[in-house]
């Protein structure tokens, strides 16, 4: 199965898609992941893409769509995979269903995570991480057990600079501008599932696999 989560900034695509990796056995792609790991070793792709994020923009596509196309000539996404934070726009949409036709495969779902405005900001300003070792914290969800550290490495924990108030209404307008959009794309094509973010996790997780799993052109809300 191939999949694509949907959703604007701090609508929980990232947890989703771990819990959805473990459930269906198969690779969870995040473009997240693959910006960090070049910014971690300092190459110039990783600088270029870091400054980009830092400010609450988007990654260009000829670099998004590179990493992509490498990512998936991988051999462990043979049986299916998750890709969450790509496509973001309606060219990234339209090179990922190229890119699959060239290899003989098609999407299967993309689901929307539907959320409140109001709740993300609060849910993103509010998150924490750990520069040593990348743990994800929140101080109302998940907060550590000691106020401003990491309870791995003990480092100090921060707020990163895409995650400050300022540019979570930047990325958001990105999102309304440049990702929306792609919910029409998919919809059109009778993949589009819509699926309410605002439950707690393991609930969002079931009414997921749920839909995932209902016929076509009868799983958006």
């Amino acid at each position: 199965m191939i999949l694509i989560l949907l959703g604007p900034p701090g609508a929980g695509k990232g947890t989703q898609a771990k819990l959805l990796a473990k459930e269906l056995r198969i690779p969870h792609v995040s473009t997240g992941d693959m910006f960090r790991d070049h910014a971690r070793r300092n190459s110039e792709l990783g600088q270029r893409v870091e400054a980009i994020i830092a400010n609450g923009g988007l990654v260009p596509d000829e670099i998004t769509n590179e990493m992509v196309t490498e990512r998936l000539a991988r051999p462990d996404v043979n049986g299916g995979f998750i890709l969450d934070g790509f496509p973001r726009t309606i060219p990234q949409a339209q090179f990922l269903e190229k890119l699959l036709a060239e290899t003989g495969r098609s999407l299967d779902r993309t689901v929307s995570y539907e959320v409140d405005e109001g709740a993300l900001v609060e849910r993103i300003s509010g998150r924490r991480s750990c520069p040593s070792c990348g743990a994800a914290y929140h101080v109302v969800q998940n907060p550590p057990r000691h106020e401003g550290a990491c309870d791995r490495e003990g480092t100090p924990l921060v707020l990163r600079q895409d995650d400050r108030p300022e540019n979570v209404l930047h990325r958001m307008q990105e999102y309304a501008a440049k990702t929306e959009p792609l919910r029409r794309f998919y919809a059109e094509r009778g993949v589009l599932a819509a699926v309410d973010g605002m439950k707690a996790p393991e609930d969002v997780l079931a009414e997921t696999l749920a839909m995932i799993s209902a016929p076509a052109r009868a799983r958006e809300a």
